[in-house]
């Protein structure tokens, strides 16, 4: 016994825990959001408020005055609107788009117009089709789609990692399809649905026109549907389809970024900002894409209140308009803001639904100071330090240098559900939601009350 007390008098003392507050911080957060959080209920009552969020529409403008109020019930020390002029796209009620038999009998395909499309004249139009599986394959088709439709049959690839790797190798279909379509006098593009799971969900999305080339339609068929259209043009028959829109872009409307602050207790001027957006496509209620991430950030700002944590620089919550189809509102913030960007020390998006959190992702400039903090969310599953470059409104910050963040949740099933009807309330689970809010408030936290200075993003040079 002697012995083991002279060995234990010899041994040197443990290292104290030098992030040991920060610990017990984060203990705290995760304990008030998983024990008494708001972040389901409010989720439901955004949607309940405003199921269609649609840029321009009056639900967009009801969710921006639903988001002010739910702030100011958080008794922050800012509240407020910024206004953003924003596109108008409206989807007609009477969209078709049939595949016609050799005898007149027709079968209808499910589908979507795409986000920013042109509507077709009154009795619509009809075409053969023809298909392309990849860009190479688009560039060999010659005079071959003159005046018939333009089929992009390009699957998302489920080998890839990351479904948004997966998301990202394909979408040039929608984002560009009508463009190809219309350089190689095809009449009108349809692609398939943006997700890797077969069904007959059709999923909808932005889509875009260039100067000097000719518009035409585009819209998203399932993936069920094309299979089917593939099989049939693959067995060499000659397939026929007539399309049907009404849907057209209206004159801008006055909307607003809706933004709230807890203010800094040393370095009020330097900000820290998380962000979500608050648009959403009309074919479901936007519950992932993206009313999870709006009901990260109300309750990240809520929960950071309730328990009366001060950081040493100002948080600010953005709850950007118009992410979907124009990135309006994080180009108006980051005009409306350019003085003070030089004072975003760090900007964290949430925008990948309402997942369980696996990490952060940020630029590798951050890594050394940022990886230890993000360590801290381990217990919880959220601990994981991965390089990446942020989220779509706050890309706009870049250029002035502000270091780029990104909640990231489990991906597998986001693209199940983005941008079509199955992206409802009762899709989204009420602890995987919590989660996601604890870990953006716990990383703004950390980030703002971090005691030395941040370092800048490296801008790049055009």
């Amino acid at each position: 016994m002697l012995l083991a007390l002279f060995i234990a008098l010899q041994a040197p003392a443990a290292a104290p825990d030098a992030l040991a507050a920060e610990r017990a911080t984060v203990e705290k957060i995760f304990a008030a959001e998983l024990g008494e959080g708001r972040a389901h209920a409010t989720l439901s009552g955004l949607i309940g408020a405003a199921p269609k969020r649609l840029s321009g529409s009056p639900g967009a403008a009801r969710a921006v005055e639903w988001c002010r109020a739910e702030f100011e019930r958080s008794k922050l020390d800012e509240v407020r609107l910024e206004k953003v002029m924003v596109p108008h796209w409206t989807r007609g009620a009477n969209d078709s788009l049939v595949q016609v038999a050799a005898d007149g009998t027709s079968r209808p395909l499910a589908m979507l117009a795409l986000g920013g499309s042109i509507g077709t004249p009154k009795d619509g139009l009809t075409a053969e089709v023809i298909v392309v599986k990849s860009r190479d394959e688009l560039a060999t088709l010659g005079d071959r789609a003159k005046g018939k439709f333009l089929f992009f049959d390009q699957p998302m690839d489920p080998r890839e990692k990351s479904t948004f790797s997966a998301y990202g190798g394909a979408v040039w279909q929608r984002g560009h399809g009508a463009v190809e379509a219309a350089k190689v006098g095809a009449i009108g593009a349809i692609v398939r649905s943006m997700t890797l799971r077969l069904d007959d969900l059709p999923h909808t999305g932005s889509m875009r026109y260039d100067e000097g080339v000719a518009k035409v339609p585009a819209v998203a068929i399932s993936t069920l549907a094309a299979e089917a259209l593939a099989k049939d043009l693959g067995e060499g028959k000659s397939v026929r389809l007539k399309l049907k829109l009404d849907c057209a872009t209206q004159d801008d409307v006055e909307s607003a970024n809706v933004i709230a602050e807890i203010r800094g207790r040393e370095k009020p001027d330097e900000i820290v900002l998380i962000g979500a957006h608050l648009d959403a496509w009309d074919a479901g209620e936007g519950a992932h894409d993206d009313g999870a991430g709006c009901a990260h950030v109300i309750e990240a700002m809520r929960v950071l209140r309730s328990l009366d944590l001060k950081p040493r620089r100002t948080i600010r919550a953005v709850l950007f308009m118009n992410e979907e189809n124009g990135l309006a509102g994080g180009r108006e913030y980051a005009r409306a803001h350019a003085a003070e960007l030089e004072h975003h020390v760090f900007a964290l998006e949430t925008d990948r639904g309402g997942f369980a959190p696996r990490g952060i992702g940020a630029g590798p400039e951050l890594k050394p100071a940022l990886a230890p903090l993000v360590a801290l969310l381990e217990p919880w599953g959220a601990g994981t330090w991965y390089e990446g470059d942020g989220g779509a409104d706050i890309s706009t910050l870049q250029p002035a240098g502000v270091p780029l963040g990104e909640m990231l949740p489990e991906d597998a099933r986001y693209f199940d559900y983005h941008h079509c009807a199955r992206d409802v309330l009762g899709e989204v689970d009420e602890r995987e939601l919590a989660l996601g809010a604890a870990t953006v408030a716990a990383t703004a936290f950390l980030v703002a009350d971090h005691a030395g200075a941040w370092p800048r993003a490296t801008v790049e040079k055009h």
